[in-house]
């Protein structure tokens, strides 16, 4: 991968965190809408994070999406956690959005006791078809999916198990997912950032004064897996959303 930016982003900066979320699920189901008109059925992948609660829940009051015609996946899901966890990412998918509209069908993440079997079947599926849609955020230490720095831009997997490390831990605590530090997994499974950026369409919301400096990263930084979020620069069709938190540190 090139170390400098092929494009430059969409950016827009909504007025709050809250219409952040519904510009965001707008531009989004207009897409969906407009891609359903040319293809049979899409593929989306979604991530689960309280960053992007508010575009999920406009996105699934969306009117005029037949979603019998959309297959859903997401993008990471913890190591260890039991099956019923709330802090497992496909359960908070389906309490955000899944269980709230009629989908073709969702494969979750499922470690079970092979979690690298579960990473080259999840694989396999992901590569059946082209991927439509990318719905995603960034993290505090700039990460995407559970890619920490220094992230492999140019990983040959498709999905992998990795160690989480502290700082993305930490933000899980302090986005109130868990209790303390030493709850939260070690390890995860996740998609890699080639992956992701196969996505034909990618619609970024990152709200929160704790991302502030990730998104000035991300904007600022020359493509790098020290700021896995720069990578979103060399995509096509990547559209991010901001709210005054989380935009705070950008130069005018």
């Amino acid at each position: 991968m090139n170390n400098t930016a092929s494009i430059a982003m969409n950016i827009h900066i909504a007025a709050n965190r809250l219409e952040m979320g519904k510009l965001a699920a707008t531009d989004i189901a207009n897409a969906i809408r407009v891609k359903l008109q040319i293809k049979p059925h899409l593929r989306i992948v979604f991530a689960a994070a309280p960053s992007q609660g508010e575009m999920l829940a406009a996105l699934r009051l969306e009117p005029g999406i037949d979603w019998q015609r959309v297959i859903a996946f997401h993008m990471d899901e913890y190591i260890g956690l039991p099956e019923d966890a709330p802090q497992r990412f496909g359960n908070w998918l389906r309490d955000a959005f899944f269980d709230h509209v009629p989908l073709a069908g969702y494969h979750l993440i499922a470690p079970g006791a092979d979690p690298e079997a579960t990473c080259r079947e999840y694989a396999k599926l992901l590569a059946e078809e082209p991927i439509d849609f990318v719905l995603l955020g960034i993290g505090a230490n700039g990460h995407l999916a559970f890619n920490d720095p220094p992230a492999n831009l140019n990983d040959p997997l498709a999905v992998k198990i990795v160690e989480l490390d502290q700082v993305c831990r930490q933000q899980q605590v302090d986005d109130e997912c868990f209790l303390a530090l030493d709850r939260v997994p070690r390890k995860a499974i996740t998609l890699t950032v080639p992956c992701l950026l196969r996505g034909e369409e990618m619609f970024c919301c990152v709200p929160g004064k704790n991302k502030a400096a990730a998104v000035r990263d991300m904007m600022e930084y020359p493509v790098s897996g020290q700021v896995p979020a720069t990578a979103l620069k060399m995509h096509p069709h990547c559209t991010v959303y901001l709210d005054p938190d989380s935009s705070s540190l950008l130069s005018q």
